[in-house]
């Protein structure tokens, strides 16, 4: 089938998931969780076979790992499907009402975006989380994930549909894209679909941007940062850097520079270094860091590069001022964090710097959708409109305004004896 009557297809789907009721959607979240787990066996034999394929190709360890979807991270998928039937509907909110006069109330009220494009890095649970959010949210939605986990994505958007539509969906809510000409196709189709997610490269989001009049929404590179402060705990410190470059390397919000204070960098870079060492982190340093421990010299390629690999730049600063300013010259405005026992000091770096996720004395791994209570997330935005940091059910829907009146024409409140409006906020809901 063309992109087009594809696209048309879920335009016409998503005025009927617009208008579905939370019951209707969260069976249809039901059934396709039972469905999954139904399927298990296809699901993880189809992964198999592109992992093997993956390796014949020889494709990264880091990237394989995030390719592969054994029944661990189908069990995690599933589960994620059933926290979101959990959570409040997203649509059809009353966000607020206010009293224009008697009996003319305006009301401000949730709705879905409509038909999402979503193109994403090869990750299937991606395409299930994705897909998910989508349905709570009532929105329909086109997906193009990695070529690498073609057979994966293709036999779970087959599962998801078919699930779907039986508990009640619109058959066309969602489609699954498999070829970069079908995303060249879908960049031109701006009276069908609303929003553009990419999830990728720099270069990759870049020219999404480039090629579409389409309103687009995320990040491109993750270039996330750990501070170390003067008044920083310093095992607190190791265990957070650690944890930020290493719990999981090839993902968008670990770390990829570590800054610190040169008041404590004597003594704390021979212990995260120890610690570096036992995972076979790279170790990249500026002249200060290569004086205390022994690293690969830092180019300045380094301090805006995301590794996505077992790699960490290290450069120390004078003060919070000067690791203030690398981030915000450097950082993606994805996640930064800082470490430090000092209240003070903690509240200026959250309040100056300038990313979608600013932490204190926690690991930059928090950043994401699932941990934040949002029921997973379709991505990050370092976008200030709309949608900021992991967008979840919330940064999947907009609003509408309904006014409600009683025969009002806008002729009685102009002119020399025109009625005044009472403008007044009224506690109620549509």
């Amino acid at each position: 089938m063309l992109i087009k009557s594809i696209a048309s297809q879920a335009k016409k789907a998503s005025f009927i998931t617009a208008a579905l009721d939370s019951a209707t959607k969260n069976q249809a979240l039901t059934a396709v969780a039972d469905a999954l787990q139904q399927h298990a066996p296809e699901i993880i034999q189809a992964n198999e076979q592109d992992v093997a394929q993956a390796q014949k190709d020889n494709i990264s360890a880091v990237l394989i790992k995030r390719l592969k979807f054994d029944q661990a991270k189908l069990n995690d998928s599933i589960a994620g499907i059933h926290s979101l039937t959990e959570l409040p509907d997203p649509v059809s909110q009353t966000l607020c009402c206010t009293e224009l006069d008697k009996n003319l109330e305006l009301y401000k009220v949730s709705c879905p975006i409509g038909v999402l494009g979503i193109v994403f890095e090869s990750r299937p649970d991606a395409l299930v989380q994705i897909s998910s959010l989508a349905l709570k949210s009532g929105n329909a939605v086109l997906l193009k994930g990695g070529s690498e986990a073609a057979r994966t994505n293709r036999i779970l958007a087959q599962i998801i549909s078919t699930a779907s539509v039986q508990a009640g969906l619109p058959q066309g809510w969602l489609a699954l894209l498999e070829t970069r000409e079908d995303v060249k196709a879908m960049l031109a189709l701006d009276n069908d679909i609303n929003l553009i997610i990419p999830r990728g490269s720099n270069a990759f989001v870049k020219f999404i941007m480039d090629n579409t009049r389409i309103p687009v929404l995320g990040h491109a590179d993750g270039i996330c940062h750990v501070f170390v402060d003067r008044d920083a705990d310093l095992d607190m410190a190791a265990r957070i850097a650690y944890d930020s470059k290493c719990q999981y390397a090839a993902v968008c919000n670990a770390m990829e520079t570590l800054l610190v204070d040169q008041t404590v960098a004597q003594q704390f870079l021979p212990m995260i270094k120890s610690q570096l060492d036992r995972a076979d982190v790279e170790i990249r340093g500026d002249q200060q860091t290569a004086q205390i421990i022994k690293v690969i010299p830092a180019t300045d390629q380094d301090w805006q590069t995301e590794y996505n690999d077992l790699i960490v730049s290290i450069k120390i600063v004078n003060n919070l001022d000067q690791a203030i300013e690398h981030i915000n010259t450097f950082s993606s405005h994805h996640t930064d964090a800082i470490v430090t026992e000092n209240a003070a000091t903690a509240k200026q770096f959250l309040a100056l710097v300038d990313s979608a996720d600013v932490f204190w004395n926690c690991s930059t791994r928090f950043a994401d959708g699932f941990r934040y209570g949002l029921g997973a997330e379709v991505g990050i935005s370092t976008n200030k409109i709309h949608a900021r940091g992991p967008v979840g059910l919330e940064g999947l829907v907009t609003y509408k305004w309904n006014l409600i009146g009683s025969g009002q024409i806008v002729a009685d409140y102009s002119g020399p004896q025109a009625k005044n409006f009472t403008h007044r906020s009224l506690d109620k809901k549509l």
